[in-house]
């Protein structure tokens, strides 16, 4: 057997690697990226008409787009719920991860998981693994740059 550090050691790694590397699938960028940019596209193309809706009922564009988040948040919650939005993730990638419905995406499908465990222990704990972090740091990052306002005299 060979001793670790052996030169005949490295050159059997280097040439499995190379073999390896041979063999190994490429993943098909290409369409990856055209079927993210698909879904994403079909995604904004919603929150927009979710937008357009709210403007032609009298909101102004800076007070319609709280109302559409929600609206997107609901419907991400919603297709997740109903296990299609897995299948669009599934098939578009980043593009359905990204947005905002990805965020829901991201809450709701460990609480689903993890129903069974109970409304605390399962739903509660579990639905925050992928998305607690992602809000713990936002909200730290929003409070140094609240702070950082407020010390320069920026704070409205």
């Amino acid at each position: 057997m060979p001793e670790a550090g052996n030169p005949t050691d490295k050159a059997t790694q280097t040439a499995y690697e190379k073999l390896a590397a041979r063999h190994r699938p490429t993943a098909p960028a290409w369409g990856n990226l055209w079927r993210a940019f698909v879904i994403g596209g079909l995604i904004c193309t919603a929150g927009q008409a979710v937008i357009s809706f709210f403007e032609a009922h009298g909101y102004t564009p800076t007070t319609a787009a709280p109302p559409t988040v929600v609206v997107m948040i609901g419907l991400g919650s919603l297709f997740t719920g109903m296990g299609w939005y897995d299948a669009l993730v599934t098939w578009g990638g980043m593009g359905g991860s990204l947005p905002i419905t990805g965020f829901a995406n991201s809450i709701v499908a460990p609480a689903m998981e993890y129903k069974r465990e109970g409304p605390v222990m399962g739903v509660g704990a579990k639905m925050f693994t992928v998305a607690g972090p992602v809000i713990a740091y936002g909200l730290a990052a929003a409070f140094v740059v609240g702070a950082v306002r407020w010390f320069l005299g920026l704070a409205a």
